[in-house]
């Protein structure tokens, strides 16, 4: 109750633009703080099209509302034949959900890239991608404004006693660095080929990328508040740099 339930949902706000990553559960409480502000513009880049990383979206109160921009990116479905746009409507579809993607009264538009890519957001915002290995692919994302960045590197497995050179590179002299840490390194002893790292290997890159600082995140859900307490005094206690991620957590850059 204390670390949160919601699916992944991460909103980065670079002075008036607003940069949210993934559209889990967590993204219908975002949707009601974003109604009572001013912003209007969202830009909604997605890690992948797991049922966890999207099933928020349909619950998103912007989306209903005449008004409202939200722009959408994915960068692992092209050149697998498919698009963010029909993936985004096939949940949408019946007999699963009553009403349909181009219901919404918002004005959606859709982008497929090639993880791998750069690209920029708004002409202020420079975003970085990289791909990762997980069931169906997934992409990484490092946004840089004004003197900033964040990464954003979930779903990922990694191989036990080698770094992952590509995410390195992204990673490499970030302020944050939000990471799949699913698991401790015990547990996935018993768990490797499920596509997900852990808060240790998630330690190991941001140390060696020389990044600031590791926001441990996307939890096994049968990690309850106890056992998260563990992990954060665990962490803390291996490098002053890593902390756990918790539902309404806010961090300013820089800090």
């Amino acid at each position: 109750m204390r670390y949160g339930g919601n699916t992944s949902c991460v909103a980065v706000q670079c002075g008036k633009h607003l940069v949210v990553l993934d559209a889990g559960t967590g993204i219908r409480v975002l949707g009601q703080s974003i109604l009572k502000g001013t912003q209007k513009k969202i830009n909604l880049l997605l890690s992948h099209v797991h049922w966890d990383h999207i099933n928020g979206f349909p619950f998103f109160d912007p989306a209903y509302r005449a008004g409202f921009q939200i722009d959408i990116r994915a960068g692992h479905l092209k050149h697998q034949g498919h698009s963010t746009k029909d993936i985004m409507a096939h949940q949408m579809g019946e007999p699963t959900f009553p009403i349909k993607l181009d219901a919404l009264s918002a004005e959606l538009s859709f982008t497929d890239f090639r993880s791998g890519e750069t690209f920029s957001l708004d002409n202020e915002i420079q975003v970085r991608t990289a791909p990762l290995s997980h069931p169906n692919e997934a992409t990484a994302y490092r946004i840089e404004y004004q003197d900033q960045s964040m990464c954003y590197v979930t779903d990922t497995e990694h191989t036990n006693g080698r770094l992952n050179t590509t995410i390195l590179n992204l990673i490499q002299g970030t302020d944050l660095v939000i990471y799949d840490s699913t698991y401790t390194d015990t547990e996935y002893e018993t768990r490797a080929g499920w596509g997900h790292s852990t808060w240790q290997e998630g330690v190991r890159l941001a140390k060696a990328a020389g990044a600031k600082r590791l926001a441990i995140f996307h939890h096994d859900p049968d990690h309850d508040d106890a056992f998260m307490d563990e992990v954060a005094n665990a962490a803390t206690a291996l490098w002053c740099g890593a902390f756990v991620a918790k539902e309404g957590l806010t961090v300013s850059l820089p800090e």
